[in-house]
């Protein structure tokens, strides 16, 4: 499986193109239909709600993002559908409505959020409800996770779908309730051929891992996660092939 040229010419907009002071709150409709309409590859993020349904969301809890407080697994789709964004216009939309809205036009980059709490096998539904969402979906996307077992397994659901890991140092600070063993083990990114995955989305902080090297040494894409100014991106493309921005406009080559 091969990333399609999208992935690595157009910028990725991290949780789509989005601006609360403009109306457009992360992973929201409106921050999608911004991206769409200035052709930017868009990165968004997957949780499950109670009954099943990919829901676009980057939280396990609301109370960020919503102003709610609990998880976001304790409520249906359509209760969640009915909480606004704060600083939007819409509430926490489904998969299928993010499709829907991006049909096809520019890549999408979907992240499969860990629903096992470890990164360990404790999951496949989510899974399941992203690749039922996808049937008939025409366009490029790709699918990828911090936790190799959804990569695997999302990708044993839909095949025809690009996979690839979300990478990163794993430093306690940041994953504080993933086991020490489990940190030291995914810092070395062991799991490309388990996971079949044919990219990664690797933390900027930590492009000069020597693990990266050695996959683009074997033709692997390197995408850079999250980049916030021009020259923070200049410095990520010494050595990633593309980026994943917020907070600026990142330029799109001609």
């Amino acid at each position: 499986m091969t990333l399609p040229e999208g992935f690595l010419r157009l910028p990725v907009a991290h949780r789509a193109l989005h601006d609360v002071t403009d109306g457009r709150p992360e992973n929201s409709v409106e921050a999608v239909r911004a991206a769409v309409a200035a052709g930017y590859a868009i990165e968004i993020d997957l949780q499950l709600s109670a009954d099943g349904q990919a829901m676009v969301f980057h939280d396990y809890d609301l109370a960020r993002l919503t102003g709610r407080s609990g998880p976001l697994q304790r409520k249906t789709a359509e209760e969640l559908t009915g909480i606004p964004l704060l600083g939007g216009a819409t509430g926490i939309p489904t998969f299928g409505t993010i499709l829907a809205e991006v049909a096809g036009r520019v890549p999408l980059l979907v992240e499969i959020k860990d629903q096992d709490g470890a990164l360990g096998p404790a999951v496949g539904r989510l899974e399941e409800a992203a690749a039922r969402a996808l049937e008939g979906y025409v366009g490029p996307v790709a699918v990828m996770s911090f936790n190799p077992n959804a990569v695997r397994i999302f990708g044993g659901l839909a095949p025809a779908v690009p996979v690839g890991l979300t990478t990163c140092a794993f430093a306690k600070a940041d994953w504080q309730l993933i086991p020490a063993q489990r940190r030291e083990r995914l810092r070395d990114i062991p799991d490309i051929k388990a996971s079949r995955a044919c990219f990664v989305s690797h933390d900027a902080r930590d492009l000069a891992n020597p693990r990266i090297a050695e996959l683009k040494s074997r033709g692997m894409p390197v995408l850079a996660w999250t980049i916030r100014s021009p020259e923070a991106e200049a410095e990520a493309r010494r050595i990633a092939d593309n980026v994943t921005f917020e907070g600026y406009n990142a330029v799109i080559p001609a």
